[in-house]
């Protein structure tokens, strides 16, 4: 098993964003240094606590500060710009991090974004899969280009100057393309039928039960098998929230129970999200849980992995045996309220949890042999 890292910074109103951009950036450099395989970063236009409008820009600010991991969006917003950008500017992305670049793909969630932008009353999911056609198509073609669409059309062939270079659209470094995957939050979502039909990777976000993840993975194969594809486990991320610490009180305390626990604060803000919308399904260990009893702390119980290197080790391979295995954990970045104990989870969660783990999963495959 893998171990990456997401983040869709979660920070408090108030705090210097300058400061909390900086901290999310730490983050990253330092789960580099710490052998983690790869990172992702998520984006909002118009969220004050989930700050970062723009994960390929903030993705770029990477590029010297790390050296070996996979860096990627998870997910870049398709319906919020033109394909012709998206195109360019992943290309340009993917030939600067020469392969280290992961394009992570989606509609956008926020109905403030799709407001501010005009595109409230839109179709975003049809936009979204026109955008992905369309940047596969210009990374296919050559110019002149005449792509046509409901909501954009994309042409060079008035103004093709091929002796000087005009009218080409720049090329990613990895051929055909990069590695593009896609996340979901819904136990019933479409979107992962979709990514198995085209084979490319599911993310299962930190917000689901552990019993609902396993339909992720029932529905990838579904559309796998659609699309002639096969379904390898190892090509699915399974994020969740992990706070370490040895003392198990600690870990409770700053891992959800108390007050001021960055956990708590993440989990509250993304917990009214979707209970506004009364969206308690990822949430629950099974159907039958009354909607009433999906409280926050509920949700701290039961989403949250937290304690000493030991247990954590414990939960995430009943995780593992619960949805039948998958490649990478991520581990999900949260707001360093205390910096100290932050780069230390990440630190025992490395150095300690990950070869643990992958030590019991060796000794299990032995003994089914």
């Amino acid at each position: 098993m893998k171990l990456g890292f997401f983040t869709m910074p979660v920070h408090p109103i108030g705090r210097n964003y300058a400061q909390t951009l900086k901290e999310d950036r730490e983050a990253f450099i330092l789960a580099d240094k710490l052998g983690f395989a790869e990172g992702y970063c998520g984006e909002h236009l118009t969220d004050v606590v989930e700050n970062i409008p723009n994960s390929l820009m903030f993705i770029a600010t990477l590029l010297d500060a790390t050296k070996r991991m996979k860096v990627g969006t998870a997910v870049h917003n398709l319906p919020h710009s033109h394909p012709v950008v998206v195109a360019s500017n992943v290309a340009m992305i993917d030939n600067l991090f020469q392969g280290r670049f992961i394009f992570g793909i989606g509609a956008g969630i926020l109905r403030s974004d799709a407001e501010a932008l005009g595109i409230l009353d839109l179709d975003r999911g049809a936009m979204f899969v026109e955008a992905i056609d369309q940047i596969l198509a210009i990374w296919d073609g050559k110019a002149p280009y005449n792509i046509k669409g409901q909501f954009w059309n994309i042409s060079t062939e008035k103004n093709l100057w091929p002796e000087v270079g005009l009218g080409t659209i720049v090329k990613p470094y990895q051929k055909p393309h990069p590695e593009i995957v896609g996340t979901a939050s819904d136990p019933e979502s479409k979107g992962v039928i979709a990514l198995g039909r085209r084979g490319w990777g599911p993310v299962s976000s930190n917000l689901m039960h552990a019993n609902c993840l396993g339909q992720h993975w029932t529905s990838y194969g579904k559309g796998a098998a659609e699309g002639g594809h096969k379904a390898d486990r190892a090509i699915w991320r399974v994020a969740r929230s992990i706070f370490v610490h040895e003392d198990d009180k600690v870990a409770r305390a700053y891992g959800g129970d108390d007050a001021r626990s960055p956990y708590r604060f993440y989990m509250k803000q993304l917990f009214a999200k979707l209970a506004r919308y009364k969206k308690f399904a990822p949430f629950k260990a099974s159907p039958d849980v009354p909607d009433e009893a999906v409280t926050l702390d509920y949700v701290i119980d039961n989403l949250i992995i937290r304690g000493p290197v030991n247990k954590v080790v414990d939960e995430i391979l009943t995780l593992n045996e619960t949805v039948g295995g998958f490649g990478t954990l991520l581990y999900c970045g949260k707001d360093w309220t205390d910096p100290a104990l932050g780069r230390a989870s990440m630190e025992l969660m490395a150095e300690k949890v990950m070869p643990a783990v992958n030590a019991a999963l060796g000794k299990r495959a032995v003994a089914a042999e």
